[in-house]
């Protein structure tokens, strides 16, 4: 008998190439304040989804450095993400440029204003807080995993903020199921590099990071670079993210409490952090 190569088994089990289910996310894993508050930072948070890594450091509320920047009726939130020469999967050893990468740029520009749609700005004007977010390993969904990591950095440092920014991204691609109307499409949440790179030459494929506040149900960032068919194709993706940023939600929640009633502990002189 013929053995059998592994993406068969998990192709005849229904299962994608990590052996997850399409409605599964990869394991996440979130460790808060890896940085000393020696090292200048007010905060930090490293999360993996996976095989990204993603590491953020908070620095403020500090004071602008030049007047002209600041802003009378709330801070100022300054966003730079940098790749480590080691991070892409594909083995690419060129170093981006923060300040020319367009792909760098806009990811920048998308999680400063996810994130100004939960951070209290307005608590802290004619004032700055940097983030400063490190893509340590690329395996796919480094948007998602830095919102992420943002979003913890910043409970880690105490800011206020109306709800967790958590983020996932989902995908719709063809599967090998068969309806009326031809064969099934299947919704996937959090997509690996492989997947994203796999199904990229697909017409149909979809693929959509999304980050929501899950308490309140808000919606914060929805980026889509592919051709919809339709509404319908449109609202399975966003409700299957949706689902993803829920799962994500619970274990940044249950992270948050445990640091947390670590840190009460230490206060009470019962433990050391």
């Amino acid at each position: 008998m013929s053995s059998l190569r592994r993406t068969d088994l998990l192709a005849l089990s229904n299962l994608r190439n990590d052996g997850r289910k399409p409605n599964e996310i990869r394991r996440m894993t979130v460790q808060m304040s890896p940085l000393t508050n020696s090292s200048g930072t007010n905060g930090s948070a490293l999360v993996q989804m996976g095989l990204t890594s993603v590491l953020c450091a908070v620095v403020g509320p500090i004071e602008c450095a030049r007047r002209s920047d600041e802003l009378t009726d709330r801070a100022l939130l300054e966003v730079n993400v940098r790749t480590a020469p080691f991070a892409p999967s594909s083995g690419d050893r060129r170093t981006a440029n923060p300040s020319t990468d367009r792909r760098i740029i806009e990811q920048s520009s998308l999680i400063q204003n996810a994130l100004e749609a939960s951070l209290m700005l307005h608590l802290f004007p004619k004032t700055r807080i940097i983030l400063d977010i490190t893509v340590l390993a690329d395996d796919g969904g480094r948007l998602c995993a830095a919102i992420n990591a943002a979003t913890c950095a910043l409970v880690d440092a105490g800011l206020p903020m109306k709800d967790l920014v958590c983020s996932c991204s989902a995908g719709l691609v063809t599967g090998t199921g068969s309806t009326a109307d031809g064969l099934e499409d299947i919704e996937l949440m959090d997509l690996n590099q492989k997947e994203v790179s796999s199904y990229s030459n697909e017409a149909s494929a979809v693929y959509m990071p999304v980050a929501t506040m899950p308490q309140r149900g808000t919606v914060v960032l929805a980026q889509c670079e592919s051709r919809l068919s339709s509404v319908d194709v449109f609202e399975k993706v966003l409700n299957a993210a949706m689902e993803g940023c829920q799962m994500v939600f619970n274990v940044m929640e249950a992270c948050i409490r445990e640091r947390t009633s670590k840190l009460l502990a230490a206060k009470m002189g019962n433990a050391s952090v």
